[in-house]
């Protein structure tokens, strides 16, 4: 039962690394087209609202005030409690507000932000272990406390701060067809108030623009790189959640917005934090991974066709069909890939070059026997098989260029 346990935690971990299905099981016609759930200035005069957002009320033929969840169908394998804390389905019920706050910022989906400002750090090369086994050169304990301190801090931004941002802010916006779809969510039960999110929201922002501003001074930067990274990855999250662009329509759009959140700004964060993203290499490779990441969103709108198509997105499954979008898929994670290893071998890494192509291998052998014949019923199987070699490969990517003396 354990072994169970610790099983599917491990495919909720592969999976982090990408969002949540859709889900439009039992979707009625009596969806409102039209949200007052904006962000921006509105005249709803109602003393209930919370400015910037205004009250569900005028909107929406349910309310939303603190009460117990209604139930959600947990998972008997013993995880019910932890999958809560991660934000994952399965989870148990809680009327816990602290647990409850965090489950909305969904854990489970940190993992990789925390990854990608790990690469960011080693793409940096000046990242100092506190004791370094391998280079006898790099034992300055006082400074490798420094950069652990610097580093743990960065994920705390990347992670709890603006993921969780991201994550709560995309349930608010989510939240009429959640109550359809999924009722037992924190805020369409009625777990957690209107009053209580909205704060969640500005608190999760605002403290993380300052943990960035922090991180800037802390690094002695003259321009406030991770400031700036920071406001523009949240105007991003914002914009894929929130009416009028809401990228999340657009199957392009919202999973390339997907891969550069997830890759290329933590990445950019990790690596401004302990190094200077002055070459314009540190900024087309992240890129490159971020298309791959577009194709690794894309596996997790195969189950949402239907959904989609009825609910208007335009979602890659929908615009080119199943069969279409799954060599979308594939190509986009491959080729990146593929270019990546050939810069590698242009700059004379070969070894690290040769590893890419390595870490490379299972990732198409996965795609031609899970991927391309089923990307339906094999997503998740796909997901934690093939997802665990991808990230090894950027983390290889990001201590090759580390270790690239540039000026040879």
């Amino acid at each position: 039962m354990r072994s169970l346990a610790v099983s599917s935690l491990l495919v909720a971990s592969a999976s982090a690394f990408s969002t949540a299905p859709r889900s439009y099981t039992g979707l009625v016609s009596t969806v409102s087209q039209q949200s007052s759930l904006s962000m921006l200035p509105t005249n709803n005069n109602n003393e209930d609202s919370f400015y910037p957002f205004p009250s569900t009320e005028s909107s929406s033929n349910f309310r939303l005030d603190a009460k117990p969840p209604t139930s959600n169908d947990e998972v008997t394998d013993g995880s019910a409690d932890l999958r809560q804390l991660l934000g994952v389905k399965g989870a148990a019920g809680s009327e816990d507000i602290w647990k409850i706050r965090l489950q909305l910022t969904k854990p489970v989906t940190w993992i990789p932000l925390v990854w990608g400002v790990m690469c960011g750090a080693a793409a940096s090369g000046n990242y100092h272990w506190i004791w370094n086994p391998f280079d006898p050169n790099d034992r300055d304990v006082m400074l490798g406390l420094e950069d652990t301190a610097k580093g743990f801090v960065a994920m705390i931004l990347a992670g709890p701060f603006l993921t969780g941002y991201t994550q709560t802010i995309n349930d608010w916006y989510d939240r009429e067809i959640d109550a359809i779809n999924e009722p037992y969510r924190p805020i369409p039960s009625g777990a957690i108030s209107e009053g209580q999110v909205i704060f969640q929201i500005w608190f999760l922002l605002l403290g993380g623009l300052g943990i960035a501003y922090g991180l800037d001074v802390w690094a002695g930067h003259d321009f406030p790189t991770v400031l700036a990274l920071s406001i523009f990855g949240s105007w991003v999250s914002y914009i894929y959640s929130a009416p009028p662009l809401k990228l999340k329509q657009n199957g392009w759009a919202g999973n390339y917005a997907l891969g550069c959140s997830y890759i290329s700004l933590p990445w950019w964060c990790g690596q401004a934090v302990f190094g200077e993203l002055d070459r314009p290499v540190y900024f087309i490779l992240p890129i490159l991974y971020s298309i791959a990441g577009l194709g690794i969103a894309i596996v997790n709108d195969f189950k949402s066709v239907e959904g989609d198509r009825k609910m208007g997105l335009n979602s890659l499954p929908v615009a080119f069909g199943i069969d279409g979008a799954k060599y979308i898929c594939a190509g986009s994670v491959t080729l990146t890939q593929l270019g990546v290893a050939a810069y590698l071998y242009s700059i004379g890494e070969t070894n690290y070059a040769a590893g890419l192509l390595a870490l490379l291998l299972p990732q198409i052998y996965f795609q031609a026997t899970l991927l391309l014949p089923d990307p339906v019923a094999n997503d998740v199987k796909y997901q934690a098989s093939s997802q665990p070699f991808f990230v090894f490969g950027i983390l290889a990517t990001a201590l090759c260029l580390g270790h690239h003396d540039f000026t040879a």
